[in-house]
Formats: C-alpha cells, sequence, structure tokens
C-alpha cells in the first residue's frame, strides 16, 4: 500500500512539473495532462489500480461542479440564458442521440442503452480546458460567458443522462417517455434539495462564529453534503451541486464578509481543483493497462478507430448545433434580432472550443464493474478507453489549433462594455462617494478632533479627486489600449521591485514577519486586480 502511495505521488509531482512547463511555453495544461495520462500507462512496471467507480463519482465530481458554480456570474448567466440553454440541454441530447445510434451502429455488441451511456459521457465539453486555452487572448466575454455556463449545466444535464442510460443498461429496461418525466421530476427536486441545503449552509457561514479555515473547511464540505442529500432521496445530486454552488456564488459578499476569508478559500479551491484535475488524469493513465487488457475481443486498433469515429462525431455536432442555434433564434425573434449578431466567427470559437476533459473522464470511471446479477458490466473497458481517445483527440488537436484560429480571424468584442480600467475607476469612485458621504454624516464631529480620521477623510477626497481626473483621461482619445497595456506592465513591475524589498526587509530585524505578510497581501490583491484570479 505504502509503495503505490508513493509511486502516485511521485507521479503526480511529475505531472505538475509537466504543468509548470506547460506554463513556461504558454500551453494550456490540460493539453499535457491528457498526453501525461497516457505516457504514465507505457511506464514498465506500474502497479495495477482498481479504483472504486462509486468512490471515484463522489470524491471527484461534486467540488469539480460546485466550483464551476461557485465562479459562475449569475448576472451573466442568466443575461445569455438562451444560448446556454440551448448548449446545455438542446446539444448535449442531441449529441447523446447521435452517439447512442452511431455506436450501436458502428460497433459490434454495443446496446441503444450502451451508446446513450458513452454519449452522456463523452458529451459535455470542459470549460477549464477552453478557459486555460483562451487565458490572455482577446476573445468576447459573451463567448466566454456562454462557454462556461455551458459547461455548468451540461455537466448536469450529461450526467442525468448518463444516469438514466446506467439504469437501463443494469435493468434492461427503457422507457423515452417515463425517462423524460423522471428526468424533470429528479432535476427539479435535485434543484430544491440544492436551494434548501445551500441556504442552511448560508445561515451558518453567516449568522455563527466561524473563522477563516472554518469557512473554507465548510465550503469544502458543502458540495458534498448537497449531492448525498439529493442523492437519498432519489432526486438529482448533479442539479443540487450547480444550483446550491449558484446560490452560495449570488450570496458570497453576504457570507464571507472579511478579506482573510476570501483569499483563504480561493487559495484552498484554486488548489484543491487543480491537484482533482490532476489526480484524474494519473488515475487513468494507472488504469489504462488493465483497461486495455480488458478490451476483451476488440483490439487495440479497433479502439483506437472506434474512439477516432466518435470523435469525428463529437466535433462534427457541435458545429451541426452551434450555428443554427446561434442564427435561427435571430430570424424568428425580431426582438432578439436587437441584439448584435455573433457573425459567423464567435459560433466558429464556440464550435472548435468543445474539448472534453476531466468531468468526461471521471464519469467513464465511475462505470460499476459489475451489473446487478454479479455478472461483468459489458464492454465497461471500452467506453473508457474510448472516452479517454475522444479527450486526447479534442483536447490536443483543438486545444493546440484554438489559439491560432483565435488569431486567424481577428475577433472583436461584440457587445458594448466600458473598459477594465474605466469600470474599476467608476467602480472606486461610488465606493469613495459613499464612505465620504457616512463620514460627513456620522463622524463630523470626531473628525473635528480626531486627526487619525481627519487623515482618512482628506485621502478619500483626494483619491475622489484622483479617480475623476483618471476618468477623464480614460476618455480621451489619445488614451488607447496599448497605453493601458503598458501602464500594467508598468505596475506588475512596481510590485515585483515591492516584492523584493519585502523579502530583504525580512532579514532586517525592524519589521516584524506578521506586517510584511500584511504588506505582501496588499501586494498580491493589487496584482489580482490586474492579472484576475485566474493567472
Amino acid at each position: 500500500m505504502h509503495h503505490t502511495f508513493l509511486i502516485i505521488l511521485s507521479l503526480l509531482f511529475a505531472v505538475m512539473l509537466l504543468v509548470l512547463l506547460a506554463t513556461r511555453i504558454k500551453i494550456a495544461y490540460p493539453i499535457f495532462l491528457v498526453i501525461a495520462g497516457l505516457g504514465i500507462s507505457f511506464i514498465p512496471g506500474i502497479p495495477k489500480l482498481h479504483l472504486d467507480p462509486e468512490l471515484i463519482f463522489l470524491i471527484f465530481l461534486p467540488p469539480l461542479l460546485y466550483e464551476a458554480a461557485w465562479y459562475t456570474s449569475w448576472k451573466d448567466f442568466w443575461k445569455w440564458r438562451r444560448p446556454i440553454a440551448l448548449l446545455s440541454f438542446g446539444l448535449v441530447f442531441f449529441t447523446s442521440t447521435i452517439i447512442a445510434y452511431s455506436a450501436a451502429a458502428i460497433i459490434p455488441g454495443f446496446t441503444l442503452a450502451l451508446g446513450f451511456l458513452l454519449g452522456g459521457i463523452v458529451s459535455p465539453p470542459d470549460a477549464v480546458a477552453a478557459a486555460t486555452v483562451m487565458k490572455g487572448m482577446n476573445v468576447p466575454k459573451r463567448l466566454m460567458t456562454i462557454l462556461e455556463g455551458e459547461s455548468l449545466v451540461n455537466d448536469a444535464s450529461s450526467l442525468i443522462v448518463f444516469k438514466f442510460a446506467l439504469v437501463a443498461v443494469l435493468t434492461g429496461t427503457f422507457s423515452m417517455q417515463e425517462a423524460t418525466g423522471e428526468f424533470f421530476l429528479v432535476a427539479g427536486m435535485g434543484i430544491v434539495v440544492g436551494l434548501i441545503g445551500a441556504n442552511l449552509m448560508y445561515l451558518i457561514h453567516r449568522f455563527l462564529p466561524t473563522t477563516p479555515a472554518i469557512d473554507a473547511a465548510l465550503t469544502v464540505m458543502t458540495p458534498y453534503i448537497l449531492f448525498l442529500a439529493a442523492e437519498h432521496f432519489h432526486f438529482s445530486g448533479v442539479m443540487a451541486v450547480v444550483s446550491g454552488g449558484l446560490f452560495m456564488s449570488y450570496r458570497s459578499h453576504e457570507v464571507f464578509k472579511t478579506g482573510s476569508t476570501r483569499v483563504n478559500m480561493l487559495g484552498v479551491w484554486t488548489t484543491m481543483i487543480f491537484v482533482m484535475n490532476t489526480l484524474v488524469f494519473v488515475l487513468i493513465g494507472l488504469a489504462l493497462p488493465e483497461i486495455i487488457a480488458g478490451l476483451g475481443t476488440y483490439s487495440i486498433l479497433e479502439g483506437i478507430k472506434y474512439g477516432l469515429i466518435i470523435s469525428a462525431i463529437v466535433i462534427a455536432l457541435r458545429y451541426l448545433w452551434v450555428y443554427p442555434a446561434a442564427h435561427i433564434p435571430r430570424w424568428l425573434s425580431a426582438k432578439i434580432r436587437q441584439e448584435p449578431s455573433p457573425g459567423w466567427n464567435g459560433p466558429l470559437v464556440i464550435s472548435w472550443a468543445g474539448m472534453r476533459g476531466v468531468v468526461s473522464l471521471a464519469t467513464s470511471l465511475s462505470i460499476p464493474l459489475l451489473m446487478t446479477d454479479d455478472t461483468a458490466f459489458p464492454q465497461r473497458n471500452l467506453i473508457i478507453f474510448i472516452t479517454f481517445i475522444v479527450i486526447f483527440v479534442t483536447l490536443v488537436f483543438q486545444g493546440l489549433t484554438l489559439p491560432f484560429i483565435i488569431k486567424l480571424i481577428k475577433l472583436k468584442e461584440i457587445d458594448t462594455f466600458l473598459p477594465k480600467d474605466e469600470q474599476q475607476n467608476g467602480i472606486k469612485l461610488r465606493l469613495d462617494n459613499v464612505t465620504l458621504q457616512l463620514l460627513n454624516d456620522k463622524y463630523a464631529d470626531a473628525i473635528k478632533t480626531n486627526e487619525l480620521m481627519a487623515y482618512y477623510k482628506v485621502h478619500v477626497e483626494n483619491q475622489i479627486t484622483s479617480i475623476q481626473q483618471r476618468l477623464e483621461s480614460l476618455d480621451g482619445e489619445a488614451t488607447k489600449h496599448e497605453y493601458i497595456v503598458q501602464y500594467h506592465k508598468m505596475l506588475l513591475d512596481v510590485y515585483s521591485v515591492q516584492r523584493k524589498e519585502l523579502f530583504k526587509l525580512r532579514k532586517e530585524k525592524f519589521f516584524s514577519d506578521e506586517e510584511i505578510r500584511k504588506t505582501e497581501l496588499q501586494l498580491d490583491l493589487n496584482e489580482l486586480k490586474i492579472t484576475g484570479a485566474g493567472h
């Protein structure tokens, strides 16, 4: 046991070094993860890993879904709910159905139920992969919002398809009418359970004397609690996690009131999700030799052939769906035609960004080993193998070519937004104005006698004047995008020099580590304003 654990840790360390290499050469790290997973399977003497399918599903999927929901903007999600719904429900069911009939037709011994099982697994794209590939590129906000919203909801809808197909395989019976009715029941009640559970967690965070460490621990526990509670009542645990995550995200400003809590949670969740993404690909690398050995009557070449065919179908189906879904509603509705047109290049990016990732892989690994009568689950290893091929093809092929496509078609922002700097300064100006109003209304007398409070008021007044002048300069014609980029680069250099100086101060006896860490945290927060949380 200790030997196996040490090997897994060593592989994790090696894969993380590959991720560092990916960052260095500016290639999306999920591409390196799938290559690493394949590479691990070729290491001689690698131990065989027997994974508990239910444990895989329970450990990995709730936090992955919850994290996606947490970082989804409800306002943006609701604004683009139509294209998100068309992709996350319409495209998932369309893809699952075509894959089901195609797999049953081309793969000997594949039933329609097994086809739907495979369709449910490979239908949802991975937002992490797409966002990592497009990081730092000039991609319109609308497209990123749609991709993130799609990935959030289509994980839920595809996993429900997977669950229904799994029941059909295990029981040997399936009724489309009954399944449709039950789909809406389990999904709807899953949302109800998620909202009830999220409200309870909200009350705990809001009114009990928690600490940053306890808040972070509770947020890690929440997706598991929501998932298990819904599954206990035979409702959709996936929808419970997604709805609960969206609710907690929307109320987070009320729940997590201190900066230390939010920064602590960001560190905990960023680390946990990164390790989970990495670990899943390590596990598939360890499991691949046994999966290949268990292909049965199918050869490796046949498995690869079926995987490539399914990959081609998956990629083509996304194009066949996205372009009509983007333009037909505009033809039918005058109200929708008032929105800026997505043109041809926006749908092209959304179509090509349909890379499969960790959710599909974890879902495939969760297929049970045995049927209800203790016989081997039919085609389990082939389904997992095909899933890995689909992930490999879409991540490596589409992931490596997507940046070139984006540069080639020269995307422009479709919708009207204030520049980022102008938004930040506008927000700051509003906050400073309400601060000044509070000082004048509540602390006017104290300011006359308290020099610290008087100084703070002068500071706020000067800051308001400075921001107003800055906003006027941003409105000027002379201010161009490259000037803002140059200004941000200067600030990042300033923060870098200041960090180095803080490191020197640590060696001096005049300044405590506590105060140096506080200053360092402020530098981190200032840098996040420019780079964003994902950098």
